[in-house]
């Protein structure tokens, strides 16, 4: 009886662990929903599982495929997010206390830079 307690134990923590570490979301692409947005020039991207998608008033609509984003070494994955895209063109999204588009009250959580060839346009995202 008395190795059956420490068993029953032991067994208690590892079921409190599995129970925490399930919490975490592993990054797929059916959890990678953003929305990232600039004014000035006006142009917007969203990221999903079917793909990255550009568009914007000036320019023909770019699909680029999904791919899984890179993360900052050391960071949380939520922190920093970098989709190298098809060509000489990259999305990088950056968590921040607050983030503003520059026409609305509204804040976001995430702050945006999209590189495409030799132009840089800088934003705002938020999840989906």
């Amino acid at each position: 009886m008395k190795a059956f307690i420490p068993y029953v134990a032991l067994l208690g923590l590892s079921a409190g662990l599995l129970v925490d570490s399930s919490s975490l979301q592993a990054v797929t692409p059916n959890s990678e929903k953003f929305v990232a947005l600039g004014t000035e020039p006006f142009w917007n991207v969203t990221v999903s599982k079917n793909g990255i998608v550009y568009s914007s008033p000036e320019v023909k609509k770019q699909t680029f495929p999904y791919v899984k984003p890179l993360a900052a070494a050391g960071r949380p994955a939520d922190l920093v997010r970098v989709y190298k895209l098809r060509g000489n063109n990259m999305l990088i999204l950056e968590k921040v206390s607050a983030c503003s588009d520059g026409m609305s009250d509204k804040q976001y959580p995430y702050s945006a830079v999209l590189i495409l060839g030799n132009k840089v346009l800088e934003g705002c995202a938020q999840t989906q």
